[in-house]
């Protein structure tokens, strides 16, 4: 999933930029910026981007039945 080429650009992830706090990145190309943003200058980092959590299974929640072909 980290890799996948359709990702949808923002400045959060892009090797441009650098985390000033939660709200704010410094771009090297347009200065400060919000996450969200992006630009024709975007270069995917996959270093830079957090992957969802996995859902977790909660074992009261599901039955034997429902494993079973």
């Amino acid at each position: 999933m980290l890799f996948r080429r359709d990702i949808e650009p923002h400045c959060a992830y892009c090797e441009h930029a650098a985390l000033v706090n939660n709200a704010e990145l410094v771009c090297a190309k347009h200065g400060t910026v919000s996450p969200e943003h992006h630009c024709k200058a975007f270069r995917y980092d996959p270093l830079k981007r957090v992957p969802p959590r996995p859902v977790s299974m909660r074992p009261g929640k599901f039955k034997a039945s429902d494993f079973a072909l």
